[in-house]
């Protein structure tokens, strides 16, 4: 009866009828209407014509925050029965979320697979989702299930996508690693890090209107689902990023989210996070349709997140102008590697956002102490992201002997690989770059270059076989 009243109704206005596992999708030339389904699954239950109204007024609240020139409001649905219309004078039968239509290859997802996705709109997805993800409500109470048991669930749904001994090799690596990820879970959430946040971000969901990027469609009918840590509902745009063939902007996005944020700390479960999101499409691909190529293709990017690769530590070397963070970027795309900023994290431990100026604040950060506190700061974030099977670098200009030396001695204590970026510039260019630096996070002017130029302490014999390009 539902059903033929929804198909009655697009016959009406003329408009297209698109059918998703849990909704209906009106489309006019304008605007859509998405009615949910009278249905009672394991996730979801939409049973009733009050549920699905409560819910449609849910998904309306939620995703405005993310999207609210997309969601108008909540339309009704009305009759007579034979005759139904949306926001008519007949008897209420049902309720509709009402949206601006948008054209869907604006879409990251579209945009991916039509190579139009960039630098620069990833850059804006992940300040999107720093400041989204700092302002949104924290979540204390006791998630209903961990991370790894949603990941054995949807792990057992896609059984059918996996190879006996590929099923095997990923189970194990949701339990290797949940015996680290999920303590950590438990001490992020208590403290403040589990937030009422998106819950479904795949590129399919994202979308830039302008030069604005908006996330629709978020999880409406399981809090447990959407209450999560803040690295979980970032990791799935990174996956999906990868999952497009895109692995630079994929490491682009992370590390400036994680840059954004400050949630370093979070990466010991990194790993869990994206193999958990790269199942959860390819369940959701395999749901769609059995077996289909992209369901298959998930199921491989999930084995590919589990396979752990040689991490090593990177640190950079370099006076200011020369280059460090330019050629750290291209070192972090190309290789796959998280990126830690002196400059940000100098600021970060004394309140300062990136792009603050500390002297208009008062605040002295650049003295012997604070840069001790800031290398020491860069250790003790690099050395679980290292344990935890993730590359390294340091940005920073490691100047002195002893601080390459510190750097040094722990990747040997970690037993991981040493390298050091090697950047240099003549003192004329240095000056030049210096004098024209805008929105940067380093303050460095050319009293301090002059300091610096002085005092650094250039490479060893010993030192110079450990230059990476």
């Amino acid at each position: 009866m539902q059903r033929e009243r929804v198909e009655r109704l697009a016959r009406r206005l003329g408009a297209e009828l698109v059918e998703t596992h849990i909704s209906w999708v009106v489309l006019l030339p304008d605007r859509v209407y998405k009615l949910k389904k009278p249905l009672r699954l394991p996730f979801v239950d939409y049973s009733t014509p009050e549920r699905r109204q409560a819910f449609c007024e849910e998904e309306v609240r939620l995703n405005r925050r993310l999207a609210p020139t997309l969601y108008l409001g909540v339309s009704r649905v009305t009759g007579p029965a034979d005759a139904p219309a949306f926001d008519g004078t007949g008897e209420t039968l049902d309720h509709a979320v009402r949206m601006v239509r948008f054209p869907e290859e604006a879409t990251f997802a579209a945009r991916a697979q039509a190579a139009r996705l960039g630098p620069a709109d990833v850059d804006r997805l992940a300040a999107m989702l720093s400041a989204f993800h700092a302002a949104a409500p924290a979540v204390r109470d006791p998630a209903p299930a961990t991370l790894s048991q949603r990941a054995l669930a949807v792990l057992d749904a896609c059984a059918a996508l996996l190879s006996m001994e590929d099923g095997e090799a990923l189970r194990a690596c949701i339990g290797t690693e949940a015996s680290v990820a999920e303590p950590l879970w438990q001490q992020r959430r208590a403290s403040g890090h589990a937030r009422d946040v998106h819950g479904d971000l795949h590129l399919a969901n994202l979308l830039e209107l302008g030069d604005e990027v908006l996330a629709f469609d978020c999880i409406e009918f399981d809090p447990g689902l959407r209450c999560i840590d803040v690295l979980e509902d970032a990791a799935f745009a990174a996956m999906d990023l990868a999952a497009h063939g895109l692995p630079a902007l994929c490491w682009r996005f992370l590390n400036a989210w994680l840059e954004g944020t400050g949630e370093y700390d979070a990466l010991p479960g990194l790993r869990l996070c994206l193999v958990y999101r790269a199942l959860v499409r390819a369940s959701a691909q395999h749901l769609r349709e059995a077996r289909s190529a992209r369901a298959l293709h998930y199921a491989a990017q999930a084995l590919a997140w589990s396979r752990r690769t040689p991490a090593r530590l990177v640190i950079t070397h370099g006076l200011p102008g020369s280059g460090k963070t330019w050629a750290s970027q291209r070192l972090l795309e190309r290789e796959g590697a998280i990126r830690i900023r002196s400059d940000v994290e100098r600021k970060r431990l004394h309140g300062l956002a990136a792009l603050a100026d500390s002297r208009a604040s008062g605040l002295e950060i650049y003295g012997t102490e604070a840069t001790q506190r800031t290398y020491e700061r860069l250790f003790a974030l690099a050395s679980p992201i290292l344990q935890a099977g993730w590359t390294v670098v340091l940005d920073a200009a490691f100047l002195r002997r002893a601080e390459r030396n510190a750097a040094r001695s722990l990747a040997q204590s970690l037993g991981v690989p040493f390298a050091i970026l090697h950047c240099e510039a003549p003192a004329e260019v240095l000056r030049d770059r210096i004098a024209g630096r805008r929105g940067d996070a380093s303050e460095a002017d050319q009293a301090v270059l002059e300091k610096l130029l002085a005092q650094a302490e250039p490479l060893a014999d010993d030192e110079r076989p450990l230059v990476c390009a």
